[in-house]
This record gives C-alpha cells, structure tokens and sequence, in this order.
C-alpha cells in the first residue's frame, strides 16, 4: 500500500483529513523534537484507533511533512506513490 493510500485509509477510518490530524499533532506537541514516534502511535491509537501502519504514516507527515523519498515514486514496491509529495487535503479535493 503507497503512503497516500495509508493516508487515505485513515481519512476513512477517522473521518478527519491528515491535514487536520497533523494540526492537532502539532497542537499537542507531538512534532516537537524529541518525541518519539511510539508516543505518536499511542496516541493516535487511543484516539482514534489507528494500527501501526497507518499511523506510521501519519508519524512521517507529522515528524518531516509531506515530502517522501524518490526512491519511491514509481518504484512498483509495496509503498510507491505516484508524487514524492503527499496530498495532506482529503481524498475530496486531491487533484487528478
């Protein structure tokens, strides 16, 4: 599964988009340095029910944003994505 299909899955799952769970991550201190990303899961866990997959995903937009690593885009590994730039805006408005 690529990242930006974790991503949607937790949209799903949580009805918020990952956008709007990156704010409240920030907001509760979980990007600042330091923390890591087993207090991130715990918490996503615990509020929202999300497993370790995708809430790992969640840690990478959470910790370094929404760039990934080139060496998956296009890859056909499990996580190739299509864009090195995850779309953090919902699945509605994500562009063509």
């Amino acid at each position: 599964m690529s990242f930006q299909a974790y991503l949607d899955a937790v949209e799903d799952k949580t009805g918020l988009t990952p956008r709007q769970l990156v704010d409240i991550a920030n907001e509760r201190g979980y990007a600042a340095d330091g923390v890591k990303a087993g207090e991130i899961l715990e918490w996503l866990k615990a509020d929202y029910g999300l497993g370790r997959g995708h809430g790992m995903a969640l840690v990478h937009v959470i910790k370094k944003g929404p760039k990934i690593d080139a060496k998956h885009v296009g890859s056909g590994g499990s996580h190739s994505d299509e864009s090195d730039t995850l779309w953090l805006d919902g699945k509605a408005t994500k562009p063509a």
